[in-house]
């Protein structure tokens, strides 16, 4: 099929019962709403199927909705949350009594919430569960050059909540915990991935889908948002503005894919940004 240039979502909407759209990127900008995005979503749920927000966030899915409430993202614009964090929180439930390092800042917390776990040093850890950098403002993956190191030679798992490499914050791309994982599997590290591009975060989607059949894919990110949907058998539609933006350069079906093919991703569509 080819690729498709859309203005407007409502061209291809009444061919699916279900939207898997994402967040940072398309819905917000990590600061501010995208209210246009936002009523394409609405305006999708009450006229054909179910929205279900896909996020590599490490957090619960509860804690989003307060970030929406702060950013101005309508909570009646989608169904249900689906998250990396809320994903990693099953894996961590099955790890009862287990000592975790937790790689990233104090922010994230909210994810060992009610577990039955400990949190503790490098030296004393079981596992590590990497939500991010310390500091994602000012630190990249050289900064824990070290600690990896010493990771390795202690050979502990690392789990990912986010295998998201940047995430667009205001007009900056900001570091995630998934270039942390790369640069430990680079080192021989073993690494557990929850959340988009891996397969299983799709069984939690489909599950939450009230049934649907018909799904459709929306995000900015073709590593993640756009390869995880194909490799789910799910349409797609990219992005074009969102952590890709300064990639894409002309806004025509051959620049966009040959960006597609330095990833391997496909997609049925694209967009500059989501609009109804």
């Amino acid at each position: 099929m080819p690729l498709q240039l859309l203005e407007h979502l409502a061209d291809i909407a009444p061919s699916y019962d279900a939207l898997v759209c994402d967040v940072w990127g398309v819905l917000h900008n990590g600061h501010t709403a995208f209210a246009p995005a936002c009523a394409a979503l609405k305006t999708f749920r009450e006229k054909h199927g179910r929205v279900i927000l896909l996020s590599n966030a490490p957090r619960p899915p509860s804690d989003l909705e307060g970030q929406f409430e702060r950013f101005g993202v309508p909570l009646d614009c989608y169904d249900t949350i689906v998250t990396s964090g809320g994903a990693t929180r099953e894996e961590l439930a099955h790890r009862r009594g287990a000592s975790i390092l937790h790689l990233g800042p104090e922010r994230d917390l909210g994810l060992f919430a009610g577990l039955d776990i400990e949190r503790t040093d490098l030296a004393h850890a079981d596992v590590v569960v990497c939500t991010g950098f310390y500091d994602d403002e000012t630190e990249g993956p050289d900064d824990y050059e070290d600690m990896l190191t010493a990771m390795k030679a202690r050979d502990l798992a690392l789990i990912c909540a986010n295998p998201d490499l940047v995430v667009q914050r205001g007009g900056r791309l900001i570091p995630c915990a998934g270039a942390l994982a790369r640069a430990y599997e680079a080192l021989g590290g073993k690494v557990l991935y929850y959340g988009k591009p891996h397969r299983p975060i799709y069984d939690h989607v489909r599950a939450a889908s009230g049934g649907a059949r018909r799904f459709l894919a929306i995000g900015d990110g073709l590593a993640t948002d756009i390869k995880g949907a194909n490799a789910a058998g799910i349409d797609a539609v990219f992005i074009a503005d969102g952590i890709h933006g300064e990639d894409v350069a002309e806004f025509t079906v051959p620049h966009l894919e040959a960006l597609f093919a330095k990833t391997g991703a496909q997609a049925v569509a694209a967009m500059r940004a989501l609009v109804w």
